[in-house]
């Protein structure tokens, strides 16, 4: 058993940074675990930097990721299946040696963990008609399908897998719309409304004015919030925010010139660094 376990929120390929919070924090890959939020990789410094990192912690056994929407994009975009755009600095993923290696490891990381029987981590977060026992059950759907031994099968979903419809969760839809739909809830989640209907435009801080009719996802009564801790990132306006004392943000927005963070399961402790890189 890890002595510390700390979950970590979107590196986003600031390497310099990721090495930072772990000098911070005093990280020994001997006694502790690393749980990341998703997004190892777009926009930042250093994606390959950190995707070698990070599975060569994993490959040690002291740490795992969920997948956030930018390593499916980046998924998506080494199979040929998206167009890697130049702001995502992920081209470098693609041309490296072990390219291969990479992109099949991080296609077999799953899109939800739970630490402990308490606590669950996902990119976005966990909308409030999910339970965790069901949230976990339809990450397993969607993990069976990009895992597969046939990449044809992975290909099949990673094509229609950008799409904002359906909106609205329904336990009757089927095939790659309802694999879609679980992945959107998952891993591009900011808003729903009162039905858990997705909105996708909203990006901004909490203080700002969203579409009428929508609020943040953990606003409304959570089922899965009365069972266990939430933590996810992707929200990088949020800035690590503690929503309540069942639902953590930790999205610092490290890349856009913030911090990155780690929270301590153990005791709640949070922790921040400044981007060295920012501004540069």
């Amino acid at each position: 058993m890890a002595r510390y376990n700390y979950v970590i929120g979107d590196v986003q390929g600031c390497f310099e940074a990721l090495k930072a919070l772990l000098k911070e924090i005093r990280f020994d890959p001997d006694q502790d675990f690393i749980w990341f939020a998703g997004d190892l990789v777009a926009r930042g410094e250093n994606s390959l930097g950190v995707l070698r990192f990070v599975k060569k912690l994993a490959d040690r056994g002291v740490a795992t990721t969920v997948l956030g929407n930018h390593d499916l994009t980046l998924l998506a975009g080494a199979r040929g299946l998206k167009e890697i755009k130049d702001k995502d600095q992920t081209r470098d993923v693609i041309d490296a040696i072990d390219s291969d290696e990479l992109i099949d490891w991080l296609r077999k990381q799953p899109l939800c963990v739970c630490p402990n029987e308490s606590t669950i981590i996902t990119h976005a977060g966990i909308p409030h008609l999910w339970s965790a026992e069901k949230t976990q059950a339809l990450a397993k759907e969607v993990e069976a399908v990009i895992q597969h031994d046939d990449f044809a099968v992975m290909d099949h979903f990673l094509a229609e897998m950008f799409d904002k419809e359906p909106a609205l969760w329904s336990d009757d839809l089927q095939g790659n719309e309802r694999l879609r739909c679980i992945v959107n809830y998952l891993t591009r989640m900011r808003l729903t409304d009162a039905d858990g209907r997705l909105e996708f435009s909203f990006k901004d801080s909490l203080d700002d004015p969203m579409p009428v009719g929508f609020k943040p996802w953990f606003e409304y009564a959570s089922a899965a919030a009365e069972t266990h801790k939430i933590i996810f990132g992707h929200w990088a306006a949020l800035q690590g925010k503690t929503i309540s004392a069942q639902i953590q943000n930790v999205d610092g927005g490290c890349v856009w010139g913030h911090q990155l963070v780690a929270y301590r399961l153990e005791d709640a402790a949070i922790f921040q660094v400044d981007n060295p890189l920012a501004g540069f």
